[in-house]
């Protein structure tokens, strides 16, 4: 420890020995170094600041909507993109920097120092800062002013264009699938044209249609039967009711039992009815006016059977006279025998329907299948594209409301809160701190001129030193330099004017400091 104490000592003694080299040192660098930054050109520095807000009522009352475009991240791009090569050479356009340049180097270099010289900070969560530095205050104020229109106008134009980019895009896929529906429909159309009579009805498939027409036909077989039944029945009871009567009466009774003429239309129309249902449905037309048709005639034939049964009643006074009550009964028996017997007639053809209807079904096995294959390809390929056609109208629509949203300017709200403004006095260069630097570089060279030179020449001013670096020998006395009274006077002199040169150079440099200040203010 003592001996790194007793080099730092050596050190200061030998920087002192050499004061006047370092003091000539340090003027020289600190008067050069002082006149070049009062040399260096007066830069201004012009500001602005925006406010751009996202955060606005509009959007929460249109979520889900309109297109979420998500404002925040657009205006993320802009900042990040302000800078890009096309903006660069916009704002040098628009201020007229580009007329400097001669060829393609030159405007690289121009836009590449526009680049690093226009500060473009993010300041709070929605305020942005640009400012630029230059030595014309007109210049500066332009600068910023052109990159503060620059960035209003991609922050307002950017959205818009990409609107119209997504709309021109859903406008060419809605007509490609508008004309692809088109397509679908057309051959939808033309297989059920082909196909009439072989499509599925009620949703009903091939074996579920088969399934279907077995079950109706053992519903109507059964029902046939106990018609049947009732009918034999019912010719029993009347023949037992019959013989009980005289062979005239009863030949009489049997005169009676008549069919009327109108049954048979009424059960070939019903055939008929029964074969349209096969090709058509319960709507068609011709089933309709069947089915009119049909019931007209029941009231006709409801209408000769009462008439009957009134004409029966006229003549029962007289010829049921010995038994009245037995013609009642016998009249009764002959109206439900002909009840039954229509009912057995018509569930006789509809058994036949429906067996034909089976057969028709057996023969087509290897047809309808197929068919009904084909068209639930169809009707899942017409489905797609009309899903996704009314996905795009959806999207398309969402897109027009988004875009008057944005139009309206309440999307995304863009102020200026301090125009681009140029301060009176200059902002640049620092010169009351380049010249502190100068200063501080002038004494350290100063001080490092006289160590340089310790380290050349160098000399022992201590007894230690010389026995530690010259030689092993002891060192036991030294001869100390005693100086006359004018060496005394001189060496103060000379003391005296290093100081003086000291305190002006530090004095040159609080008027510089001074000088400076002032001028500012």
């Amino acid at each position: 420890m003592n001996e790194l104490v007793d080099q730092l000592l050596s050190y200061i003694r030998g920087i002192w020995r050499k004061r006047w080299y370092a003091l000539g040192c340090a003027w020289l660098v600190c008067i050069i170094g002082w006149v070049g930054v009062f040399l260096l050109p007066d830069q201004y520095e012009a500001s602005a600041r925006v406010f751009v807000d996202t955060q606005t009522v509009l959007r929460p009352v249109l979520q889900g909507l309109t297109v979420d475009l998500n404002p925040n991240a657009q205006v993320e791009l802009i900042t990040r993109t302000l800078f890009s090569r096309p903006n660069l050479e916009k704002i040098a356009e628009l201020t007229g920097v580009d007329r400097e340049t001669k060829d393609s180097q030159e405007m690289d270099r121009l836009l590449t120092r526009l680049q690093q010289e226009i500060k473009f900070t993010k300041s709070g969560t929605d305020l942005y800062s640009i400012t630029y530095l230059d030595r014309q205050p007109k210049s500066a104020k332009q600068m910023v002013q052109t990159v503060v229109d620059v960035f209003e106008r991609n922050l307002v134009g950017n959205t818009q264009q990409g609107t119209d980019t997504a709309q021109r895009f859903l406008d060419q896929q809605i007509t490609e699938y508008e004309h692809r529906l088109t397509e679908a429909e057309n051959r939808l159309k033309e297989f059920k044209i082909k196909n009439t009579g072989r499509m599925p009805s009620e949703g009903q498939g091939y074996y579920a249609r088969m399934q279907q027409t077995a079950n109706d036909l053992e519903t109507v077989r059964l029902e046939l039967a106990q018609s049947q039944n009732r009918r034999n029945a019912l010719q029993q009871q009347l023949g037992e009711a019959l013989q009980q009567q005289p062979i005239g009466e009863a030949h009489d009774e049997r005169e009676r039992v008549m069919v009327f003429p109108i049954d048979s239309r009424i059960e070939a129309l019903e055939q008929k009815l029964d074969q349209l249902l096969i090709q058509y449905t319960d709507k068609h037309p011709d089933v309709n006016i069947l089915r009119q048709t049909i019931a007209d005639l029941k009231k006709q034939r409801d209408r000769e059977k009462s008439q009957y049964s009134a004409a029966l009643a006229k003549s029962a006074p007289l010829v049921n006279s010995r038994n009245p009550k037995a013609y009642s009964f016998i009249d009764e028996l002959k109206v439900k025998l002909a009840e039954e017997q229509a009912n057995v007639a018509s569930l006789q053809v509809r058994v036949g329907e429906y067996e034909k209807r089976t057969r028709e079904l057996r023969e087509q096995v290897n047809v309808l299948p197929q068919v009904e294959a084909e068209l639930a390809a169809l009707n899942r390929d017409y489905d797609t594209n009309r899903k996704k056609y009314d996905e795009l109208l959806a999207r398309r629509e969402a897109l027009r409301l988004a875009e008057q949203a944005e139009q309206s300017k309440q999307d995304v709200r863009y102020r200026v809160v301090d125009p681009p403004r140029v301060p009176a006095a200059p902002t640049g260069p620092k010169r009351v701190l380049l010249m502190s630097l100068v200063l501080a570089a002038g004494l350290g060279a100063g001080i490092g001129l006289a160590l340089l030179l310790v380290q050349l020449w160098p000399t022992f001013d201590t007894r230690r030193s010389l026995f530690q670096q010259m030689s092993d020998i002891p060192v036991f006395g030294s001869v100390g330099l005693v100086l006359s009274q004018a060496a005394l006077r001189h060496k103060r002199r000379m003391i005296f004017l290093f100081s003086l040169m000291g305190g002006m150079l530090l004095l040159i440099y609080a008027g510089l400091v001074t000088v400076e200040m002032a001028g500012l203010l």
